[in-house]
């Protein structure tokens, strides 16, 4: 059974762990990755969505946060602070510098991101297939009031990890950019993933800066609308509140309500200019979304046999026989 998921970082990560438990050895899964977090920090390049994902399913994950490494220690990040090194409010830790040592060193000698994040992988052996949805400079940014100005008249643009880390999302906020998307293109195997799969399944990502990251890219909406799979997404917010992180102060800057109905028909169904099939909300949750079959289960991911159960229930959803 081929599968291809478009997910973001710790509840995409989570959900793969829970889909390739399910199908097993008989899966073949793709997971087609947002790069809209990516970020140039200290002369690395950080993929933190990726790494997440490559991190969790090759058993490296500190499950506590549900980022970064295990066992992690922070020498490093202390000597760049006493050293006044900016910016010092996001932390990378020792192991995971490694990991962004040979990314960039590989992606600076000419490699493209999705043949380092291959090379990546031969150590971490994920069991699944992690393509970034481009090679191209595609960053999110998030337009605010800028916080230097006491008058809060003026607007400026910073990288969505500032945003989102920095600053938690309190900045008074007025739209996202993703940059470079327009000029970009999608990574080898991306569209062909989506082409040929039994299913394409919207793992329960940030629909803005996740989900939304990846269908900025051009050519990614047109593939969905046009693969013969069906598509699926599962809400990432149930009884009006994120599974996870802060979807809900990303989709009021967009004037998108924070309710699973809301959600799914901003993707909107196939049949009409969308890219939906299908729309799994959890068991508590209510929604009519025109054109789109909407499901209800049970969606929180407790432990991986439960999300094995989501992530069974999306794709019975979509007529696949498990």
């Amino acid at each position: 059974m081929k599968v291809t998921v478009l997910v973001g970082g710790v509840g995409g990560a989570r959900f793969l762990q829970g889909l390739q438990a399910l199908l097993g050895s008989d899966g073949d899964i793709t997971a087609v990755v947002n790069v809209g977090d990516d970020v140039w920090m200290h002369g690395l390049r950080i993929c933190p969505d990726l790494d997440t994902c490559m991190y969790t399913l090759g058993g490296g994950i500190d499950t506590d946060r549900g980022w970064g490494r295990i066992a992690e220690t922070w020498h490093a990040r202390d000597e760049l602070a006493a050293y006044g090194a900016d910016p010092d409010w996001f932390g990378l830790g020792d192991r995971d510098i490694a990991n962004h040592l040979i990314r960039s060193r590989m992606l600076r000698t000419g490699y493209p991101l999705s043949a380092v994040t291959e090379a990546l992988c031969n150590r971490w052996k994920p069991g699944v297939r992690l393509i970034p949805v481009t090679d191209d400079r595609s960053e999110t940014h998030v337009v605010v009031t800028d916080p230097a100005d006491p008058s809060g008249d003026s607007k400026r643009a910073i990288h969505f990890q500032e945003w989102w880390v920095r600053y938690r999302a309190q900045l008074p906020t007025h739209s996202f950019a993703n940059i470079g998307a327009e000029q970009a293109s999608p990574a080898p195997g991306v569209l062909d993933a989506i082409a040929d799969s039994d299913a394409v399944v919207l793992a329960p990502s940030n629909p803005v800066v996740s989900i939304g990251a990846i269908l900025a890219v051009p050519g990614i909406r047109s593939a969905l609308r046009t693969t013969a799979a069906r598509v699926v997404g599962l809400s990432p917010v149930i009884d009006g509140r994120p599974l996870r992180g802060m979807a809900d102060e990303c989709l009021s800057v967009i004037g998108v309500e924070t309710s699973a109905e809301a959600i799914g028909r901003h993707y909107g169904a196939r049949s009409d200019t969308g890219i939906l099939d299908g729309w799994m909300i959890h068991s508590t949750d209510e929604a009519t979304i025109p054109g789109v079959e909407v499901v209800s289960a049970p969606l929180l991911m407790t432990d991986t046999d439960a999300t094995a159960e989501m992530a069974a229930a999306a794709l019975r959803s979509v007529g696949l026989n498990l």
